[in-house]
């Protein structure tokens, strides 16, 4: 597998990641994983080709790390040139996104994971605080800053879904990496601008939910909606569309879609969700599956139509600053 620099740092890591969010039983998914299943699954991933691993502090109430934990317990450690990435929450039930609740949810990582300093660190979904208190002194910004001063984060990153809030902490110039989910996809690429300004700072882009939350794997209409929520007709048409093209040339959708962020070279890293071993083998099926130019020449014509997005990026400043 390709492995790409992560950003500035030194690193490099796959052009897969694995996403670790289903292995606690986060509740958006419709399915329980048990601890045997998770471990296993982390366990794989450890010993495959894949060298950069996921995960956040509210993943099932720190479920999703405990079960980590347990397997790098197992398998002694994390690998050399493995990096592990995870992010920062407020506590289960709270609201406080302080630099105080930050530094807790960092301590509450390292004894789940069993670690003594954390590679990667993200501040997670920062729409739920205004720009101006995750910004202001002694904010989450300045914590994740003076952890990783302090040598206890290698490196800081923003991981949202909103493209214009990302951009605006990008444009901080503090952050070493961003994730942003289901805005880099076949459906829609409203995170083009994003990824344009991550690569101007040599920042690390990592492209989460290439899949939409399933659509691009099973179709609109056994999956209609995209990224958890209705969407319209015209997006699930263009999907059918997309999905009879793909039939036609002998190639999944989930191929397609997954390669479609595979193949952007603003892209270091693309999240991808597995909640069993079997998947990860058909992961890196779907990764290594020929495609033809002539096919890709039609999705880029149908996906282009969703430069815009399709809805998900809804303003954030009126609603977080007003």
């Amino acid at each position: 597998m390709k492995s790409n620099p992560l950003g500035n740092s030194g690193m490099t890591v796959s052009e897969i990641c694995h996403g670790t969010s289903a292995l606690g039983n986060t509740p958006v998914y419709n399915y329980q994983v048990s601890e045997a299943d998770a471990i296993a699954t982390v366990l794989r991933v450890l010993d495959s080709e894949i060298t950069f691993l996921d995960t956040s502090n509210n993943y099932g109430d720190g479920e999703s790390e405990r079960r980590i934990g347990k397997a790098l317990a197992q398998a002694g450690g994390l690998p050399e040139g493995f990096v592990l990435a995870t992010k920062v929450d407020p506590a289960p039930g709270s609201t406080d996104f302080s630099g105080a609740r930050v530094r807790a949810s960092v301590q509450e990582s390292l004894e789940r994971l069993g670690l003594d300093r954390l590679q990667l660190v993200y501040l997670h979904d920062p729409e739920r605080m205004t720009f101006a208190e995750a910004t202001g002194p002694g904010g989450a910004v300045d914590a994740l800053v003076e952890l990783r001063d302090e040598g206890l984060i290698d490196l800081i990153g923003v991981a949202g879904g909103p493209i214009s809030m990302s951009l605006d902490y990008v444009g901080l110039d503090v952050f070493d990496a961003a994730i942003s989910h289901n805005r880099y996809t076949l459906v829609d690429q409203s995170a083009t601008p994003l990824i344009e300004a991550a690569a101007q700072r040599g920042m690390a882009y990592v492209n989460a939910a290439p899949y939409g939350g399933g659509m691009l794997v099973r179709g609109p209409d056994e999956v209609p909606n995209y990224c958890y929520r209705p969407t319209t007709a015209e997006t699930r048409d263009r999907v059918r569309q997309m999905a009879a093209e793909c039939e036609a040339y002998g190639v999944p959708l989930a191929a397609a879609a997954l390669q479609f962020s595979l193949r952007n070279p603003k892209i270091t890293s693309t999240i991808v969700g597995f909640s069993s071993p079997e998947r990860i083998e058909r992961t890196l099926e779907l990764a290594e599956m020929p495609i033809e130019d002539a096919l890709w020449d039609t999705l880029d014509e149908l996906a282009a139509l969703g430069r815009d997005g399709v809805g998900l990026d809804d303003p954030y400043n009126a609603a977080q600053q007003g």
